[in-house]
């Protein structure tokens, strides 16, 4: 049953989840600020992942393999302790608000990071006051979900013995966050980002639950001057039957894509005027046959997907320089994936990206922009 998920799915790809006005989110204060400035970070939080659990053993989180990952050693680990616990009262009310409305998988589990472990009760966060408000323009909450369950939420902790559960598999967490730096080097792909583009980010964080399925997104924090940029992403996957450059290449792709929106869109902005007459024709640039194009409507979107998984080439011809046969798989890979969706012209665009880059070896890319966009009016 994965109806709750596709849902979901539709109006979290490639989206910012935003603030609903008049709530402050964070608070980035001076101590903040001086601990994270610079810094990726990989974390898998005790209380997010405590909500992840609970949803995972909901009538709802039992069957849907895509919103919560069903497969694993640590997927049977959760079920063997927590699902004798599946008839809980907060349990069954957190299963009545999934099937009142899916995004209260989001509210629930991203406003988990308000408050913190203290012994056995729960004490707001100072820095994430109320961080998950809003998921599109017309879906929003004015009450923190965790504050309204906090007390329901601390007695299902202590009765199931997640606090202990939790430090037995920190082995394993610790191991999920290894992997993300070996595998999708989130602060190699930062680094190269703002070298390339004038946009600055101030800290990447990862939110990261092995319980976590199809269901991940990006969001966006700003206070005190400075950015944040947290995505809410599953353990990574190694595909079967690859190369570990392979896997670099595959799990690197689905990170760079995300991050990339915030350093494509000012461009993407700046030229809209040229964008929206170069891509006028949508039939040159999608197959509306496809599935999913509808959620591209507009010459800047075609352009910014486009340039989201060109930039990514562009990065793999540099990380993975002398080495042809990665540099191949991973262009394949991007013209296959994009093709397959309905972008018809990835391997020309890709290309031309390209060719732009090494034509022009002292620009950076957001300083292509005109020529390309002049490229793209040609076809």
């Amino acid at each position: 049953m994965k109806t709750i998920s596709v849902l979901l799915s539709v109006l979290l790809i490639s989206q910012i989840i935003h603030g609903q006005e008049g709530f402050r989110k964070v608070n980035f204060d001076e101590s903040f600020k001086k601990a994270n400035r610079g810094k990726a970070k990989v974390e898998i939080d005790e209380v997010k992942e405590l909500l992840h659990i609970m949803i995972a053993i909901t009538k709802s989180g039992l069957e849907n393999d895509d919103m919560v990952e069903q497969r694993g050693s640590y997927y049977k680990n959760v079920i063997q302790h927590f699902e004798p616990f599946k008839e809980e009262p907060v349990i069954t009310r957190f299963d009545s608000l999934i099937k009142v409305n899916p995004l209260n998988y989001i509210f629930l589990t991203g406003n988990a990071l308000s408050y913190n472990f203290k012994g056995d009760k729960l004490v707001a966060d100072k820095n994430y006051l109320f961080p998950a408000q809003s998921v599109s323009a017309h879906t929003t909450i004015t009450v923190n979900p965790i504050t309204t369950y906090k007390k329901e939420i601390e007695l299902f902790a202590k009765k199931t013995g997640f606090k202990h559960f939790y430090k037995q598999q920190l082995g394993f967490y610790n191991a999920v966050i290894g992997e993300y730096k070996k595998f999708a080097n989130l602060q190699e792909q930062w680094d190269w980002l703002e070298k390339n583009f004038t946009t600055r980010v101030d800290n990447y964080t990862i939110m990261c639950s092995p319980l976590i399925g199809g269901l991940n997104y990006t969001t966006s924090y700003t206070d005190n001057h400075f950015k944040q940029i947290m995505m809410v992403l599953p353990a990574l996957e190694k595909p079967s039957g690859q190369t570990e450059k392979q896997n670099i290449v595959f799990n690197t792709r689905i990170m760079f894509t995300e991050i990339d929106h915030n350093y494509i869109s000012l461009p993407t902005k700046n030229n809209k005027a040229a964008i929206d007459v170069a891509l006028q024709n949508r039939s040159k640039w999608v197959d509306t046959t496809k599935n999913g194009t509808e959620y591209y409507p507009n010459p800047s979107k075609i352009f910014d997907e486009y340039m989201t998984f060109a930039t990514f080439c562009l990065f793999c011809g540099e990380k993975f320089a002398g080495d042809p046969t990665t540099i191949k798989y991973a262009y394949d890979d991007v013209n296959s994936t994009l093709k397959s969706r309905g972008f018809i012209k990835a391997v020309e665009f890709n290309e031309e990206l390209k060719r732009l880059k090494q034509n022009n070896p002292t620009k950076n890319i957001e300083e292509l922009y005109p020529e390309l966009v002049a490229w793209c009016e040609r076809q």
